[in-house]
């Protein structure tokens, strides 16, 4: 067999033993040198402000001092980095400089703690360094972020670019790129097999190029220097012969998955060993540290509620004891974490009686005592779940949780909705501070609570609980709650 001939049967296509040649990591960060300067210039700015305050103070900068501004230093560079604040440029990233600096300094104030050095500095430095140091580095943030704008305008070169796939994330790709200020890449068109949809656009910028048997000619026509894929996952073997077909120039391809029709929770991208893990559903507590940050919380302020709420629980129990026979408190099985059935403690609010069939409370219902109709509308019949907070089983903020039957029910007719057990079960929650409390005597407003505790779900954080429980007192007294 000749030379030609082998070569006729082989597939000249450099991955195709991708087991041999898997990159040993796959996931990076690209980090420009804005970013490593932009931390640079935090750190000193940080350590500018502390020498300048230590010097007013004292007349002088003390060795503490010094010590302080390199160990505020290392751990910038480490927590910053890890947060990624200067990696990209949004709405969102006054507030992770913002957190990231309270990291530091707690950490920096922990470290004299357990030093016993915490005495050697001035509360009075320590306060406006907090203050001062912040705002210098969110001005400078926003300074070298409209410095890099005017330096790309005049000097950079553009990144054209192309996308393809369908409108819908299409369009939301396109305008998420060309707002991006960090980023050199520029869409000049989008390919799409359905040049109807892309007729709609509002973005008169963006231009229809053509179908995805033309994007040969269209990448040489335009000289295009980058192709984003957004097609879906059941694309995926398209998306191969797309990338195949244009191996052959010299063009970076970047495939952003459209998974975006499925009711996604807490997604995310990781790599083992090489292969790209995408997590469609996970519940944030997986992380060992968010679940004892989240944890810890808790129970400290179920701790002190307890013992602050503790004479007016008294009272309420000795005037539910009088009220009507029966027993003071109630408890009820519902779905906990990850579906375990849980005890929820309440107050008793309703009369004893026959309880096989759950039933929801409504408007002018017989069953509510008179000072449960107080307790239920003012939330106070719930005080006793802080003993579940104690126990683990329930969290401060989180999914309200329903009785049994209730979840039977509503599992048939919404889709998504055992999605709300992935994270503990909370006494509050960010359904009840936007208005969904109460009875939910249609689908559509048990829809809507679904769907706010999911949000919830993918936005969790500490901060977003304190958030939430500061809101709480104002949502208390609602008009829905029976």
């Amino acid at each position: 067999m000749g030379i030609h001939e082998i070569h006729a049967n082989i597939d000249i296509f450099p991955f195709s033993s991708p087991s041999s040649r898997r990159p040993r990591r796959l996931l990076q960060n690209h980090d420009t040198i804005l970013h490593h300067l932009q931390i640079v210039l935090s750190i000193i700015s940080s350590a500018g402000v502390l020498m300048a305050l230590a010097w007013w103070r004292d007349g002088e900068v003390r060795n503490e001092y010094r010590s302080m501004a390199v160990i505020a230093g290392l751990l910038m560079l480490v927590i910053y980095k890890w947060r990624g604040v200067f990696r990209r440029f949004d709405g969102n990233s006054p507030q992770r400089l913002a957190l990231s600096w309270v990291l530091v300094v707690a950490l920096v104030i922990a470290t004299g703690f357990f030093t016993k050095t915490s005495e050697d500095f001035s509360r009075a430095v320590i306060s406006c360094w907090m203050v001062f140091g912040f705002i210098l580095q969110l001005v400078g943030h926003h300074l070298s972020y409209r410095v890099s704008q005017k330096l790309r305008v005049h000097f950079g070169q553009p990144i054209r670019a192309v996308v393809m796939g369908s409108a819908r994330v299409a369009e939301h790709l396109v305008t998420s790129i060309n707002k991006n200020g960090w980023m050199a890449d520029r869409i000049i068109g989008v390919v799409d097999d359905s040049p109807t949809p892309m007729s709609e656009w509002k973005s008169a910028a963006v231009n229809y190029l053509g179908s995805f048997n033309q994007i040969m000619e269209i990448i040489e026509k335009h000289q295009v220097n980058r192709v984003y894929l957004a097609l879906p996952i059941s694309c995926a073997q398209m998306v191969e012969r797309i990338y195949k077909d244009v191996s052959g120039v010299s063009i970076d391809v970047v495939w952003v998955p459209d998974i975006f029709n499925m009711q996604l929770l807490n997604h995310s991208v990781r790599e083992l060993n090489g292969l790209p893990l995408i997590t469609l559903s996970e519940s944030p507590m997986m992380s060992e540290t968010q679940l004892f940050g989240k944890t810890l919380m808790d129970r400290v302020i179920a701790i002190c509620a307890l013992i602050m709420l503790s004479p007016l629980m008294l009272v309420i129990a000795f005037t539910i004891w009088l009220s009507s026979p029966g027993p003071i408190f109630f408890k009820q099985k519902r779905h906990g974490w990850d579906g375990r059935i849980i005890d929820v403690w309440k107050f008793r609010s309703m009369y004893v009686h026959n309880d096989a069939v759950v039933q929801q409370a409504s408007k002018n219902d017989s069953r509510i005592t008179p000072i449960g109709r107080f307790i239920r509308r003012s939330s106070i019949d719930e005080l006793p779940q802080l003993f579940n907070v104690l126990e683990g089983t329930m969290s401060l903020v989180g999914p309200r949780p329903h009785a049994l039957a209730h979840n039977g029910f509503y599992s048939q007719y919404i889709r998504c909705y055992m999605m709300r057990h992935r994270i503990k079960p909370g006494m509050t929650g960010l359904a009840q501070v936007n208005g969904l409390r109460g009875e939910t005597d249609t689908l559509e407003k048990m829809l809507a609570r679904v769907e706010m505790d999911i949000e919830y779900i993918n936005k969790w954080s500490l901060w977003l609980d304190v958030e939430i429980l500061l809101k709480t007192p104002l949502s208390l007294f609602s008009k829905n709650a029976y």
